[in-house]
C-alpha cells in the first residue's frame, strides 16, 4: 500500500472564490485528481515536510463527538464533514475530509477506515462494521470511546505512578554525583593539608570519591549498558515476560494489560462480535509481542474445541478469579457480563496499585535521598569538629 503524504493547497472553486487547505494523497498526481474531483481549480501543492503522529485522545474525541452528532439525527457524511470542518488539527481535517469524500462515493464507512492502518486498529473497523450491520452506529461509537479514553488514562496513570520516582531517583543520583565529584575532591584537598587522621566515616566517603573519579567511564558504562540493552530489547517477548515478573512494575504492567484485553473482549461481546473476532482485535490492541503470543494460542485452542475458560487457564498467566469467572459465564450463557466485571475488576485494582505505589515511594524515596546526602554532609564536616576539639584540647 503507497504511503499517504499531507498536501498543503490553494485553489479556485468554481465561482472563483479562493480556497485553501490539506488533503493526504500518495503523491502530486494523486492530490491534484483530488481537488479537480471536488471542483477545485489547483493553483499551488506543497508538501508538508514533517510526519505526523496520531495521538490517541484525537481518536476517541472524534468518536465521541461522532456519537453525539448522530445521536441528534444528523447523517454519517453529514456528521464527517462537520468534524473535518472544525477539527483543530490540520492532519486530522484532512483524513476526516478524505473519509466523507469516500463516503459520498458510496464507500462503507469501516471500509473507508480500514485504508488508515497507522490511525485505526481492528477494534475500530470490526465495531464500526457490527454498527452499520446492526443499524446501532452510534451505540457502537460511543462504547468504542469510553473504551479508548479508559485505557488511555490506564495507561497515564501507571505511567504517572513509574515515572515520579524515576525522575527522584534519577536527581537523588546526580545530586550524590555532583557531590561525590565536585565537592569531596576540594575538602579532601584542604583536609590533607591537616596532618591529622581523618574519621572513618570521611576515609569511607573519600575512597569510594577516589574509586569512582578513577573508574568514571567504566562506571557509565557499567550503568548504560542496562538501560541500552533494556531499551533495545523493550520489545521482545522474553524482555516482556521478563518485566512482568519485577515485584512492582510487573503487577502494574500485568493488570494494565490484563483490564486492557478484558475491555476488547467484553466490547466486541457487547456489540455482538463472535468471540474469536474479539480476541483478534484484542491480539492487534495490546501492542505486546508476549501478551500477542498468548491471545493467539488461546485462540487457536479455542479453534480446536476447547472451552474458553480451559484456553485461557492453559495460558498460565490469567488468575484463578478471570477463570473462575469464565467458566460462569461460558456456562450460564452471561460471558459478556464477566467479561465486563474482569474488565472493571482489573481496572480498578490496577488504578489503586498505581496510586499505593506513588503514596509509599514518595516519601520513601526523599527519605532514602536525605540519608544518602546527610551522610555525604556529615562526613565532609565531621573532620572540621575534630579539628577543633584537638586544638581546644592543645
Amino acid at each position: 500500500m503507497a504511503t499517504n503524504h499531507l498536501w498543503r493547497w490553494r485553489a479556485l472553486s468554481t465561482e472563483g472564490e479562493p480556497r485553501s487547505g490539506t488533503l493526504w494523497a500518495t503523491d502530486r498526481n494523486a492530490a491534484f485528481t483530488s481537488l479537480m474531483r471536488n471542483d477545485l481549480h489547483p493553483l499551488a501543492l506543497s508538501r508538508c515536510p514533517q510526519r505526523h503522529r496520531w495521538r490517541p485522545h484525537h481518536c476517541y474525541e472524534i468518536f465521541r463527538q461522532l456519537a453525539t452528532l448522530l445521536q441528534a439525527g444528523l447523517t454519517l457524511a453529514h456528521s464527517l464533514q462537520m468534524l473535518a470542518d472544525q477539527h483543530p488539527s490540520e492532519p486530522w481535517r484532512a483524513l476526516l475530509q478524505s473519509v466523507a469524500d469516500e463516503l459520498s462515493e458510496g464507500c462503507p464507512f469501516s471500509e473507508a477506515l480500514r485504508r488508515w492502518p497507522a490511525v485505526f486498529t481492528p477494534l475500530h473497523i470490526s465495531m464500526v462494521k457490527t454498527g452499520e450491520l446492526t443499524g446501532k452506529l452510534e451505540e457502537c461509537c460511543r462504547q468504542l470511546a469510553q473504551q479508548q479514553k479508559a485505557q488511555q488514562q490506564l495507561g497515564q496513570k501507571v505511567k504517572k505512578a513509574l515515572r515520579y520516582p524515576a525522575i527522584i531517583l534519577t536527581l537523588a543520583v546526580l545530586v550524590v554525583l555532583a557531590m561525590v565529584t565536585l565537592v569531596l575532591p576540594e575538602f579532601a584537598a584542604i583536609y590533607k593539608t591537616f596532618n591529622t587522621p581523618l574519621p572513618a566515616l570521611t576515609r569511607i566517603v573519600m575512597g569510594i570519591s577516589a574509586f569512582m573519579q578513577s573508574y568514571a567511564l567504566a562506571l557509565f558504562a557499567v550503568l548504560l549498558v542496562p538501560v541500552a540493552a533494556a531499551w533495545t530489547l523493550r520489545h521482545t517477548p522474553r524482555w516482556q515476560r521478563f518485566l512482568l515478573h519485577l515485584p512492582v512494575m510487573g503487577a502494574l504492567a500485568k493488570g494494565q494489560k490484563l483490564g486492557q484485553i478484558f475491555t476488547v473482549l467484553s466490547l466486541t461481546q457487547q456489540a455482538g462480535i463472535a468471540f474469536l473476532q474479539g480476541l483478534e482485535s484484542a491480539e492487534e490492541t495490546v501492542e505486546s509481542g508476549y501478551w500477542q503470543g498468548i491471545l493467539c494460542r488461546i485462540r487457536e485452542d479455542i479453534e480446536k474445541g476447547l472451552p474458553v475458560w480451559s484456553s485461557f487457564q492453559k495460558a498460565a498467566i490469567f488468575t484463578p478469579l478471570c477463570i473462575q469467572l469464565l467458566r460462569t459465564g461460558e456456562m450460564s450463557g452471561s460471558l459478556d457480563i464477566m467479561l465486563a466485571n474482569l474488565a472493571r475488576h482489573h481496572t480498578e485494582q490496577t488504578f489503586q496499585l498505581a496510586d499505593n505505589l506513588a503514596a509509599l515511594l514518595e516519601p520513601l524515596l526523599l527519605v532514602v535521598t536525605g540519608i544518602i546526602i546527610g551522610t555525604l554532609v556529615v562526613a565532609m564536616y565531621l573532620p572540621i569538629f575534630h579539628l577543633g576539639d584537638a586544638m581546644s584540647a592543645g
